[in-house]
């Protein structure tokens, strides 16, 4: 397959990649897949996906950046990254990069900030298209968050419509959660216009940054769920923690390391640096309880059943998380994504390649259902 179009007459048929590095900043991740159709009659194939690591300087690099020089370096050195990781998912899948029709880059998001952030709704997201398309020789389809901002929407989550477009099933609701360094979860059915998705709060985030302080930096998460299984709950705080603003608002809604990052991180070790574990047993129960409490308040008085939830992202390789989230949502089964064939792991890259050939075929991929935008919008924006 070597041929490459756009719009309306653009082949059924096409080979993309999926790039994004989510909110933990951990890796550039790369899927290779096939796409057929479009919209309610589309079909995804996924190929090949590799995860390049960033190193531990990097991604602090990236956590750190507040200013417009750092920025503007960093933009181009994580296109630079990105396209790595592209060439790479391509090798691996012994193709080369003619058989690629478009790259969809997500990118690495440096700063989101919805209605219910800012007074000028805005998001940002590094990893400059240009760079991934020079060096790979591939057209690239970036920035997807923007179009749904500017129609009013929270530009967040995109990833519903994978879930929809992919793993709906006939007459059924299915949830999917996952657990990233924000979690959020998706329940779909039959139409796209019935997805209820949105954040329900933090997923890992301040786990890692929890644990990075216990440890002096030695571990990067709460590995297999060593230190918060050391430390009990700290009632009154966890309380605190549920009765932030966030909580309070009704979907759609989205978040990022603007309410459950750095700031909130340095708030809870103000409170209980002498009781580290103590605060991430804390943090933890305050990921799984966030996470249930969305299903009580916004989703079962909505769908009344489900037939499961569907969890993906990095917290699934948390036991002791899994456990805790599974106990809590008892008897609504829990199960990981990968019991539905499809690698947990390959999921958002592959929105984005996904959505890439959305936008070859002129299809909305948003749902205003789930991020409140005001129509339909194509999303991104193409580099030659």
């Amino acid at each position: 397959m070597s041929s490459r179009a756009s719009g309306p007459s653009a082949p059924s048929s096409r080979l993309c990649i999926g790039l994004l590095s989510g909110t933990s900043v951990d890796a550039a991740e790369a899927a290779l897949c096939r796409v057929e159709g479009t919209g309610a009659q589309v079909t995804l194939e996924l190929v090949s996906h590799v995860s390049h690591p960033f190193p531990p300087a990097f991604t602090q690099r990236v956590l750190a950046a507040n200013d417009a020089r750092t920025l503007c370096a960093l933009n181009f050195e994580l296109g630079e990254r990105f396209a790595s990781a592209a060439l790479d998912v391509i090798a691996h899948a012994g193709l080369s990069p003619r058989d690629i029709h478009v790259i969809g880059s997500h990118g690495q998001t440096v700063a989101h900030l919805p209605a219910s952030l800012s007074p000028v709704p805005s998001t940002l997201q590094l990893g400059e298209a240009a760079v991934i398309a020079e060096r790979t020789g591939i057209p690239v389809v970036s920035d997807f968050r923007t179009r749904d901002m500017a129609a009013g929407g929270e530009g967040a989550p995109l990833i519903p419509y994978l879930d929809w477009a992919i793993f709906r099933k006939a007459g059924t609701a299915r949830a999917f959660q996952n657990i990233g360094g924000i979690a959020n979860l998706a329940v779909v059915g039959d139409r796209l216009e019935d997805t209820l998705a949105f954040d329900t709060g933090p997923g890992n985030m301040l786990l890692d940054g929890l644990a990075r302080r216990i440890t002096q930096g030695q571990l990067a998460c709460d590995l297999d769920g060593q230190l918060s299984r050391r430390g009990q709950v700290l009632p009154e705080l966890l309380e605190e923690l549920l009765t932030l603003p966030f909580f309070a608002q009704p979907p759609p809604r989205s978040a990022g390391r603007e309410g459950f990052g750095g700031a909130l991180l340095e708030r809870l070790w103000e409170r209980g640096a002498s009781r580290p574990y103590d605060l991430m047993a804390t943090a933890l129960t305050f990921t799984v309880e966030s996470m249930a409490r969305a299903y009580e308040v916004h989703v079962l008085p909505r769908f009344g059943s489900l037939e499961a939830v569907y969890v993906s992202g990095g917290g699934t390789r948390n036991p002791y998380l899994m456990g805790r989230f599974t106990e809590r949502l008892a008897p609504l089964p829990v199960r990981l994504l990968d019991t539905l064939g499809f690698p947990e792991g390959a999921k958002e890259a592959a929105c984005f390649a996904l959505l890439a050939a959305e936008y070859l075929s002129g299809t909305a991929a948003n749902v205003p259902s789930a991020t409140g935008a005001r129509r339909q919008v194509v999303l991104g924006k193409l580099t030659p």
